[in-house]
């Protein structure tokens, strides 16, 4: 335990100077195994786990649904999913609010990333929301809470890398990711509901539009729709697997994007060479995470940890609590890749040794990172808002994200109480 805790301060002193995490996982699990092992075990090590990353055809999935996001995000969804959800809900108080939530879990679906979703979405929902007189703490808090929702309703990556880690079906996690993804919409539209209770001139409310209006908004979004029928439904009824459907999906998102005239010479290069960047930096995350992880099964961390909960008589649920308020506070320093393949890697085998689903516990894992994301006193979601919307003081984004912290975890204690919800329909899948 004691060289486990070590390398952990060691790579955390490392991101504090600002090394990139990648490396100072990578330089800690190979200065690590070589200490405790020996440096040509240490080699050894680092030339198979490099190899067997670029290798792994299972990873191809990654570089393919990165793809994927990448040529939705230059088709310029954003503003038709945003005018489709405003068709329905423009007309109520919060409307606007609850219609950028609804089209941040559209977009999240095909994105993706919390990041990407949360920054597009405030180009396209803030100065209408404005516009109509809302509030700057409701309008800012909205698009920040709806950004999360790009790594929990799937195709995610993030899903893709936990499954990848725990050895378990991608089919399944994202099967069981759907109907946490609509829980968690339902929630934030609930947490609009109680800002304008709590504030009516908070949120006005828009116009109302015919049924006629609505059908034409939703006209304009029908291959977004299909697309994720496509990819999710050839999986989810076995008809091909994760990795054909990124494939499917990628070439989807081409046609999709060369139909609606978005597609150029120039959107083409930068689409790949954006998606190649993407994939390069997601894989040196990867091998410094495995080169880590491959340094913590050196030492007696894992035995340790499940003697330490036996030792303590600790309920399995009070176990998960814990990990639960470590993932909310590493995610204020931390990206979610790097802290899903940071620490899954450790909690797993714990996990696992106390009974749980570890298709349950990736949703679990998946929430906290989302709730993470727009928790003060940082919140990544919160820091780009922030960098996107100079206007709007870092006071007033914290008062808009809070109905939503409250909301996440009511949500959270849904999936704690009744994992049923997030194993029911991959229960389907064999």
């Amino acid at each position: 335990m004691t060289e486990a805790l070590i390398g952990f301060a060691a790579m955390l002193l490392l991101i504090f100077l600002r090394v990139p995490v990648a490396f100072s996982m990578a330089l800690v699990g190979f200065i690590g195994v070589g200490i405790m092992r020996n440096w040509p075990s240490a080699y050894a090590m680092t030339g198979a786990v490099v190899r067997e990353s670029g290798f792994q055809y299972l990873l191809s999935v990654l570089p393919l649904f990165i793809l994927m996001g990448n040529f939705i995000t230059q088709a310029k969804l954003s503003k038709e999913l945003y005018a489709a959800a405003y068709a329905f809900l423009g007309h109520r108080k919060g409307g606007l609010a609850m219609s950028t939530v609804v089209a941040c879990g559209g977009f999240g679906a095909v994105c993706g990333s919390s990041l990407a979703t949360a920054a597009t979405m405030s180009k396209v929902a803030y100065p209408e929301m404005r516009r109509l007189g809302y509030s700057r703490a409701l309008a800012s808090g909205s698009i920040a809470a709806g950004g999360t929702l790009g790594i929990l309703i799937p195709p995610s990556i993030v899903m893709v890398v936990y499954a990848i880690l725990t050895e378990q079906s991608i089919g399944k996690m994202f099967a069981a990711g759907i109907l946490p993804g609509l829980l968690a919409i339902g929630f934030y539209l609930l947490a609009v509901r109680w800002t304008i209770w709590r504030d009516p001139n908070a949120g006005p409310p828009g116009e109302r539009m015919s049924w006629k209006e609505r059908l034409l908004a939703l006209r304009d979004v029908w291959g977004v729709l299909v697309l994720f029928i496509i990819v999710m439904g050839g999986i989810y009824g076995g008809i091909f697997s994760s990795t054909e459907a990124a494939g499917i999906g990628a070439c989807g998102a081409f046609l999709f994007a060369l139909l609606r005239r978005r597609l150029t010479w120039q959107v083409l290069s930068t689409v790949l060479v954006e998606s190649a960047r993407t994939t390069g930096m997601l894989f040196m995350v990867l091998i410094g995470a495995l080169l880590f992880s491959s340094f913590i099964n050196f030492t007696s961390m894992p035995g340790d940890l499940q003697d330490w909960v036996q030792q303590f008589d600790m309920s399995p649920i009070v176990v998960i609590l814990l990990i639960c308020a470590i993932y909310i506070v590493l995610g204020s320093v931390l990206e979610s890749m790097s802290m899903v393949l940071l620490t899954v890697p450790i909690f797993y085998p714990l996990v696992q040794h106390l009974g749980f689903d570890l298709i349950w516990f990736g949703i679990i894992v998946v929430v906290v990172t989302e709730i993470s994301f727009i928790t003060p006193p940082v919140g990544m979601n919160v820091m780009v808002l922030k960098s996107l919307l100079p206007d709007v003081k870092m006071q007033t984004l914290y008062r808009g994200v809070i109905p939503f912290v409250i909301a996440d975890v009511f949500r959270l204690a849904v999936l704690l109480a009744f994992p049923v919800i997030s194993l029911l329909l991959p229960r389907y899948l064999g």
